[in-house]
C-alpha cells in the first residue's frame, strides 16, 4: 500500500510569504509613492516594484487602469439599494470593458492575473520586462506593489480584572458619546440598519453578537451566504470565524448587546479582509467588492441590494491612494464608511495619520481616553497625501472593553477601537432619521455639527476643526437631536393567532416608494420601525407560520403608530427521499437539511435514503451535501414545497469551480503513448508543442511544459515542484493540469510519451506517464495520462495503475493566477486502476 508521505520543508520563499501574511490595524507600511519612470513610460511605477525587479526578482503588484467608472448616476438615485445597484453595474461594466485588452495581453504572455472591478485593477506577478511592457501601455495609470498592513504594537491588550465577565451597564465609550441617551430619549438602538466590518472576522455566535447577526434566521439556524465572506480562505468552514480577535472586538463596539455596543439593535454582516494579524491588498479589495455587492460563500451571484448601510474599517497603513477608489465607490453607493486614523502618533508630531483614513474621501477617526485627552498614539493631520484636515472626528479609543472570541470580553486600545464608535453612531442616526440613509454628505455634516469642539491647533486648523481632534469629540445624542425628524415610528407585537403567545425572530418588512426597512421581532414578539412619512406594504414571515401581509399603511411625520399582527401556525409533514450521486447511484453519508429552518439535518444511509423530522408547510431550499471525499459530487440545492407528506429524489450536480469547470466520472478508454518526451530523473521538465490549441480557463495555448511530477504547466517550465499542494494555491506553479501531481522519478523502466489520434476538428492529444516511480522509494509504479479533446475542450484524466490510490497526490486543474481550481483530490486514496475523470471546461 502506498501511504502518504510526511510533508517536506517548504521553500524559503514560501516561508517568507507565510510570515508576511499580516493585517489588522494601522501600522507603518511601505508607501505606494510615485516616481518618475523612463521617458517611454505612460504609467507611474511604485519604486519598490522597480527595486525588486531590478534585482532580477519577481514582484507581485497591481496594474491600475486609467479608465474609471462614472458613478454620477448612482449618486443621483433616491434609495440606498438603488444607489448600490447602479454603482455595482457601472463599476463592473467599466472593468470588463477596459480590462479586456490588458487581459488579452497577459494571456498571450502566459501571465496569470486576478481582476478587481471596484478599483479597476489587475493583480499580477512578473519580472522587470513585464513591468516595463505594462508601464508603456496607454491604458495603464499606475503600477503599485502589493502590501500587507500589520497590527500596530500600541494596540496591546489592557489588563482588566473583570475582563471576561458579561457587561451589564454601558461601557465608558458608549456613555461618553451619549449613545445611551439616544436609547433612552429616542427609543433608538439602530433598528433596521445593517452595519458591516472589514476586519479579521467575527465570532458570529458570541452571546453578545449572535442575536443580531443578519445570518441568524431566528429559529436556531443560520444562513451565511450574503452575510459573511472570507476571501482569505482562513476559516475552516463557510461559517464566520475570527483567528485574531480584532474583528470580534470592533463588531462588539458597534452592535454588541449588554452595554458594549453603540447600536445593539442594528444587524451586522462581515467580510474577512485580514488573514490573521494583518491584511493584504488582495483580500481587502475582494472584501471591498463584497461590501458593495454581497455574494454567496463562493463569491458568486452578487446582490448589491443586500449591501450594508455602514462599513467599519479599523485597519490601514502607509500613504497609498490605492484604496481611495473603493472609498469613493462605497460613498457613491450610499454606504457610510469609517476609517481608523492610525496609531503612529506621539502626541506631538503632525501628519502622522495613515491612509485610507488620511485620504480626503474617507471619514477618518482619532482616539481619546476616559479623561478626555487625545491618545498619544492617535494619528494627526494634515494629510501627507492631499493636505486635508485629518482626522475628521475623534471617539473613545483607550481601554475600550468589547467582545472577544471564546465568549469573553477584553479591553484594548487603538484608533481601531475609536472607529466602531463612529460607525455605530451612524446606525443610531440613520435609524432615527431614515431620510439620511445613503446621504453621506448630510450625515457627515450632522456628525461634525454635533461634535464637541476641542481647541488644539498646534497642527493647524481652528478651535472648532483642527488636525488633532478633527471636528471634536463624537456626540451622537447632539447629532440625532439636530437631525431632520420627518419620520413616523411604527411599533407592534406579533403573536400566534390561536394561542396569543409572542413570536420571536419573525421578519417584519415595510416597503415604500423611497424606503424599505426590515427588522425582526424580539423575544416578547415586539418590533419597532422608524419610517419616513409615506405609504407602506408590510410583509411578515417566520418558520412554522403562514406569511402575513398588510397593504396601504400610511404614516405621517411624528406619528406614533401601532400595527399588531397575528399569524396562523401551519401544519407540519414528513419529508423523505433518496440522494443520488452525480452518476445516479445512491449517495451514502450525505448531509440533508432544509436551509434556513430549525429542522435538524440528517445523514443518508447506505442506500442514499433519508427521513427528515416534520417540516412545516411552506417553500424552502433542500440541500444535500456529500461527505468527504466529495470527488465529482457537487452540493444539491433544490426547491422543496411542503403541503403534505413529501417524497423526493435529489441527484447532486457535477461539482464545479467558480469559472464553471466541472468534473464527472468517465468511461475509461486508454490511449497508448507514441512519441517520447525527453524527460528523465527526479526533477525534469520539457516544453512540447500542442497539435491543436488547448484552452485552460478560457485561454488558448499552443505549447505546454510537461514535468516528471505529473504536471502539465501552461504558464512556464517548472523544476523542483516535488511537493504537491491543495488547489487553488497562489504559490507557483499556476495554470496547470495536475494529472497526478506527486514527487515522481523516471528511471530506465519509465517514460513520458505523447500521442495524437483522430482527424482535424475531432483530435485527441494524450500525455502519458508510464511506470513512474515514487521518489521516496514507496512501492509500486504509477501509469496515468491526460487526454485533451479538440472538439469539446474537455480534459480526461485516466489511470491505468495507481498503487496507493493517489494517497500523496493532487489531481485537478488550476487557473493562471492560483485563485480558482477544480480539485478532484488532495492526498486521498480515491483513484482506481482503469478509471477516468472528465473535466469539462466552463466559460472564462
Amino acid at each position: 500500500m502506498h501511504l502518504p508521505r510526511s510533508p517536506r520543508r517548504r521553500s524559503a520563499a514560501w516561508a517568507a510569504a507565510a510570515i508576511t501574511a499580516a493585517a489588522v490595524l494601522i501600522g507603518p507600511a511601505p508607501a505606494f509613492a510615485q516616481s518618475d519612470t523612463t521617458t517611454s513610460s505612460t504609467a507611474e511605477v511604485d519604486p519598490s516594484v522597480l527595486d525588486t525587479v531590478g534585482k532580477g526578482k519577481e514582484s507581485t503588484f497591481f496594474v491600475v487602469l486609467k479608465k474609471q467608472a462614472d458613478l454620477s448616476a448612482a449618486k443621483g438615485e433616491r434609495t440606498h439599494a438603488a444607489k448600490a445597484k447602479s454603482a455595482f453595474a457601472a463599476l463592473r461594466a467599466e472593468a470588463r470593458s477596459s480590462q479586456r485588452p490588458l487581459q488579452s495581453f497577459l494571456d498571450k504572455e502566459k501571465i496569470g492575473y486576478e481582476s478587481f472591478w471596484i478599483a479597476n485593477a489587475v493583480k499580477v506577478t512578473g519580472d522587470e520586462r513585464l513591468v516595463e511592457d505594462l508601464a508603456k501601455r496607454a491604458d495603464v495609470a499606475s503600477i503599485v506593489k502589493e502590501h500587507h498592513y500589520a497590527l500596530d504594537a500600541t494596540e496591546s491588550r489592557v489588563s482588566d480584572a473583570a475582563g471576561d465577565s458579561d457587561p451589564v451597564t454601558p461601557e465608558w465609550g458608549v456613555k461618553d458619546i451619549k449613545a445611551d441617551q439616544v436609547w433612552d430619549q429616542y427609543d433608538d438602538r439602530g433598528e433596521g440598519i445593517v452595519i458591516a466590518n472589514v476586519d479579521s472576522g467575527v465570532q458570529y455566535d458570541h452571546p453578545a453578537l449572535k442575536a443580531n447577526y443578519r445570518g441568524n434566521n431566528g429559529d436556531g439556524s443560520f444562513t451565511h451566504d450574503y452575510n459573511w465572506y472570507d476571501p482569505t480562505g482562513q476559516c475552516p468552514t463557510s461559517a464566520p470565524c475570527d483567528n485574531n480577535g480584532h474583528g470580534t472586538h470592533t463588531m462588539g463596539t458597534m452592535v454588541g448587546a449588554g452595554g458594549v455596543g453603540v447600536a445593539p439593535g442594528a444587524k451586522w454582516i462581515a467580510a474577512k479582509g485580514c488573514e490573521s494579524s494583518s491584511c493584504s491588498d488582495a483580500s481587502l479589495l475582494a472584501a471591498g467588492q463584497w461590501i458593495l455587492a454581497p455574494t454567496d460563500h463562493n463569491g458568486q451571484n452578487p446582490r448589491p441590494d443586500l449591501a450594508p448601510d455602514i462599513v467599519n474599517n479599523s485597519w490601514g497603513g502607509g500613504d497609498t491612494t490605492f484604496y481611495q477608489d473603493i472609498v469613493e465607490a462605497w460613498n457613491a453607493a450610499g454606504i457610510f464608511e469609517a476609517f481608523a486614523s492610525g496609531n503612529d502618533g506621539d502626541g506631538v508630531t503632525c501628519s502622522t495619520g495613515h491612509a485610507p483614513g488620511s485620504q480626503a474621501p474617507a471619514y477618518g477617526v482619532g482616539a481619546y481616553d476616559v479623561d478626555g485627552k487625545i491618545a498619544s498614539f492617535s494619528g494627526f493631520g494634515p494629510s501627507k497625501l492631499d493636505g486635508s484636515m485629518k482626522p475628521n472626528i475623534s471617539a473613545p479609543g483607550v481601554n475600550v472593553r468589547s467582545t472577544w472570541p471564546g465568549n469573553t470580553y477584553k479591553a484594548i486600545s487603538g484608533t481601531s477601537m475609536a472607529t466602531p464608535h463612529v460607525a455605530g453612531a451612524v446606525a443610531l442616526l440613520w435609524a432615527s432619521a431614515p431620510s439620511l440613509i445613503g446621504n453621506i454628505e448630510a450625515t457627515r455634516a450632522l456628525l461634525n455639527e454635533g461634535a464637541v469642539d476641542v481647541d488644539d491647533t498646534h497642527c493647524g486648523g481652528t478651535a472648532g476643526a483642527n488636525n488633532v481632534w478633527g471636528e471634536g469629540k463624537l456626540d451622537i445624542f447632539a447629532s440625532v437631536d439636530k437631525a431632520p425628524h420627518t419620520a413616523a415610528v411604527v411599533t407592534g407585537k406579533v403573536t400566534d393567532k390561536a394561542t396569543g403567545s409572542a413570536l420571536s425572530g419573525v421578519t417584519v418588512k415595510a416597503s415604500g416608494a423611497t424606503s424599505t426597512r426590515t427588522v425582526t421581532t424580539a423575544a416578547d414578539g415586539s418590533y419597532r420601525l422608524t419610517l419616513p412619512a409615506g405609504t407602506y406594504d408590510f410583509t411578515l414571515g417566520g418558520y412554522g407560520y403562514a406569511d402575513g401581509a398588510r397593504s396601504g399603511i400610511t404614516v405621517t411625520t411624528g406619528e406614533q403608530a401601532t400595527e399588531d399582527f397575528a399569524l396562523n401556525a401551519v401544519a407540519s409533514h414528513a419529508v423523505s427521499g433518496t440522494v443520488l450521486d452525480v452518476t445516479g447511484k445512491p449517495l451514502a453519508k450525505a448531509t440533508v437539511q432544509v436551509a434556513g429552518t430549525p429542522v435538524a439535518s440528517v445523514t443518508t444511509d447506505a442506500t442514499g435514503h433519508f427521513t427528515l423530522p416534520k417540516v412545516a408547510e411552506g417553500s424552502y431550499t433542500l440541500t444535500a451535501t456529500p461527505a468527504a471525499p466529495v470527488l465529482c459530487n457537487g452540493t444539491y440545492n433544490g426547491k422543496l414545497t411542503v403541503d403534505g407528506d413529501e417524497t423526493l429524489t435529489a441527484r447532486v450536480p457535477a461539482r464545479s469551480d467558480s469559472t464553471g469547470n466541472s468534473c464527472t466520472p468517465a468511461t475509461y478508454s486508454w490511449i497508448a503513448g507514441g512519441s517520447k518526451v525527453a524527460l528523465s530523473g527526479d526533477e525534469d521538465a520539457r516544453t512540447i508543442a500542442l497539435p491543436f490549441p488547448v484552452k485552460l480557463y478560457g485561454v488558448p495555448y499552443s505549447s505546454a511544459s510537461v514535468t516528471t511530477n505529473g504536471l502539465i504547466n501552461f504558464m512556464e517550465p517548472r523544476l523542483g515542484d516535488y511537493e504537491n499542494v491543495a488547489l487553488p494555491s497562489a504559490d507557483k506553479p499556476n495554470g496547470t493540469v495536475a494529472a497526478f501531481w506527486d514527487d515522481l522519478t523516471l528511471d530506465k523502466k519509465s517514460s513520458v510519451q505523447t500521442s495524437t489520434t483522430g482527424t482535424a476538428g475531432s483530435r485527441k492529444f494524450a500525455v502519458v506517464w508510464n511506470n513512474a516511480a515514487f521518489a521516496d522509494g514507496s512501492p509500486g509504479r504509477v501509469t496515468f495520462e491526460a487526454v485533451f479533446d479538440e472538439a469539446t475542450g474537455a480534459v480526461t484524466l485516466q489511470y491505468l495503475a495507481v498503487p496507493g490510490g493517489g494517497a500523496s497526490a493532487t489531481v485537478g486543474i488550476e487557473n493562471q493566477a492560483g485563485t480558482d481550481a477544480l480539485q478532484y483530490s488532495f492526498n486521498e486514496p480515491v483513484l482506481k486502476d482503469k478509471a477516468a475523470i472528465r473535466i469539462a471546461q466552463g466559460t472564462k
